[in-house]
């Protein structure tokens, strides 16, 4: 006999992973541990042939967000998300991967690109052509003793395929203290399941991984330390690189603008510590925890933080902000660039939104 977990808020809240129906937010079933949430993504790998660079080197992991600029003014530019180079591809070509985004290169365009980071230009290519990977099955996503549903053990011993297909699912994914943290949208099928060995009437339940995207492996350890609990103190962050400090931001947004704020009356001081603001990720951090403290979210770009200034985010204005350390953010965000390579100072273009929502903001 299988177990079941009937449908209501109790059950959602009694184990890290609940497996949901999007529509309408039945819960299929709810379990303790997902293999196959974590994998490498599906890349765009592009040649880039005659590259000439424009900084001294470029390899390894590139930056969170590259765009390619084509010389075509008629054509847009392109933005690759995460990007990383594998370096020299025989004596003028470099290798550029990356998430395209949804729209990709401009069709038909192959001529000349010049490439930045947001902050630098790295180089440009007299053309360049993306090369197809080989295809790779994806591994399926595997749910380990699930206590499932009447809705899923009804499917399962239905066992066609419009029963096991469940279209828009989502798996909702909660930390030890049972407060939700984020979820992967799913759009799969049930391609098997067995009696699982965590406990009698368990099962494990495969899901098919094709239209899957995975958390990246380097986001993994990010991952296991926010599912243990909100951090307590404010910096926990600081000694991440970039590259993982958008990991973790990408987790404070997810949890932070699912949770209720109680704002705080006009007039309220906060006080920023800008120590460690080298970067993009690490400027919204330390905003986050200024205003909503340890784990705290106000924005992720310009828009958002625009939105936070005027929404439910824990603020009202009008505010003051006593911002420490501001010469480091002044240091290594005052230059950077548009999607189209237009330069602009991202520390005044900060200030300005600011105070554009009311806050008055003292620097030391």
């Amino acid at each position: 006999m299988i177990s079941v977990v009937h449908e209501d808020e109790k059950a959602r809240g009694s184990a890290s992973y609940a497996l949901t129906e999007t529509d309408h937010g039945h819960v299929w079933g709810v379990c303790a541990e997902v293999e196959g949430l974590f994998g490498e993504c599906r890349r765009g790998t592009y040649e880039l042939f005659g590259w000439v660079p424009e900084v001294s080197s470029v390899s390894g992991w590139v930056g969170s967000r590259v765009w390619l600029v084509p010389e075509d003014d008629a054509c847009d530019v392109w933005l690759l998300e995460d990007a990383e180079s594998s370096g020299q591809v025989g004596t003028d070509s470099r290798l550029l991967t990356g998430l395209d985004d949804y729209e990709g290169p401009p069709e038909g365009y192959r001529g000349r690109v010049r490439v930045h980071d947001g902050h630098r230009w790295l180089g440009s290519c007299r053309e360049f052509i993306r090369i197809m990977p080989p295809e790779q099955v994806p591994a399926p996503i595997v749910l380990r003793g699930l206590a499932p549903s009447d809705r899923l053990s009804a499917a399962l011993a239905k066992g066609t395929r419009r029963a096991l297909d469940l279209e828009e699912a989502a798996l909702e994914i909660r930390d030890v203290q049972g407060e939700m943290l984020t979820d992967r949208l799913l759009r799969t099928t049930i391609s098997a399941w067995r009696p699982s060995s965590c406990g009698v009437g368990l099962i494990d339940l495969e899901l098919d991984g094709c239209r899957y995207t995975p958390v990246p492996e380097y986001a993994r350890s990010i991952w296991e330390r926010w599912l243990a609990g909100p951090p307590a103190a404010v910096n926990t962050w600081a000694g991440l690189d970039t590259r993982r400090r958008g990991a973790w931001h990408d987790l404070v947004r997810d949890r932070g603008c699912r949770r209720s704020h109680r704002d705080r009356p006009a007039g309220h001081a906060y006080e920023l510590d800008g120590r460690y603001v080298t970067d993009e990720p690490a400027l919204y951090l330390a905003l986050g925890e200024a205003v909503n403290g340890p784990g705290g979210y106000f924005g992720g770009c310009l828009t958002a933080l625009d939105d936070c200034l005027r929404g439910t985010f824990g603020y009202t204005a009008p505010a003051t902000l006593l911002w420490r350390d501001a010469a480091t953010a002044r240091e290594h965000l005052s230059h950077a660039l548009t999607p189209d390579g237009q330069p602009y100072n991202l520390f005044t273009t900060i200030l300005e939104t600011l105070a554009g929502g009311g806050v008055d903001v003292t620097l030391a």
